[in-house]
């Protein structure tokens, strides 16, 4: 069993007038048991639409492409997606847009080599989506969510220990410290690194959470602004 990532989506400019639109929705109003629907052209066959409904919010998914590793806080949905979905639209029963079609969970590949849909599959959320697509057209460029601090990957008990703290990173300056050991993100609960990466990537640079960390068997909470990628050479 494992992830396969369809395709990593990409922005492109569209040059023309009169264009007709597709609207976006809210994905924070997701609820578990919607309806969902997604639009694409799996396996070559162009405009194909599967429906189903949400299954999970903020599920944690890690999913690796040519050796890059991404970590997506998806939508989950038993809508069929299939290589070929990937960059489509995850749709509401309204027809607007609540997720970017990208990730499949699979058993085993075919003889193509290419795996089929098991009903799990995972959409980015479109609020970052949104986000990270204006950065890009304002800038040329979007940053990533980070705390800065680097994890300790082997470790096995619940929560996520922190192994090295960035100088003047968002995490030094809330007091963070190597050793110490964060549970949960602004009440989110996070058993392990993976989840903490994804809830970390919920919200945009310079937002300010509540960071719940142990230190000497101790629980503390500080109060931590995220920071971007960029701003950490």
């Amino acid at each position: 069993t494992g992830v396969q990532t369809c395709a990593l989506p990409i922005l492109i400019r569209v040059v023309g007038s009169g264009l007709p639109e597709v609207a976006l929705g809210d994905s924070d109003l997701v609820n578990v048991g919607d309806v969902a629907v997604a639009i694409g052209a799996p396996l070559g066959l162009e405009g194909t639409v599967t429906s189903g409904i949400i299954s999970a919010r903020d599920r944690p998914v890690t999913t690796r492409d040519a050796g890059d590793e991404s970590f997506i806080n998806a939508i989950q949905t038993d809508a069929a997606i299939n290589p070929g979905n990937s960059g489509g639209p995850l749709l509401n029963s309204a027809g607007q847009v609540i997720g970017i079609n990208s990730a499949i969970a699979t058993l085993a590949s075919s003889l193509t080599g290419e795996a089929g849909s098991i009903g799990l599959g995972f959409a980015i959320p479109v609020n970052p989506a949104r986000r990270i697509a204006q950065e890009i057209m304002e800038t040329g460029d979007s940053s990533t969510t980070i705390i800065g601090v680097t994890l300790d990957t082997s470790f096995e008990d619940d929560g996520s220990k922190v192994s090295d703290v960035t100088p003047g990173g968002p995490a030094d300056l809330a007091g963070l410290k190597p050793g110490d050991i964060i549970t949960s993100l602004q009440g989110r609960d996070t058993s392990n690194s993976t989840e903490l990466v994804v809830a970390i990537r919920t919200y945009d640079p310079g937002e300010t959470v509540k960071v719940t960390f142990i230190r000497d068997g101790e629980e503390e909470v500080v109060d931590l602004t995220l920071g971007g990628s960029q701003d950490i050479g």
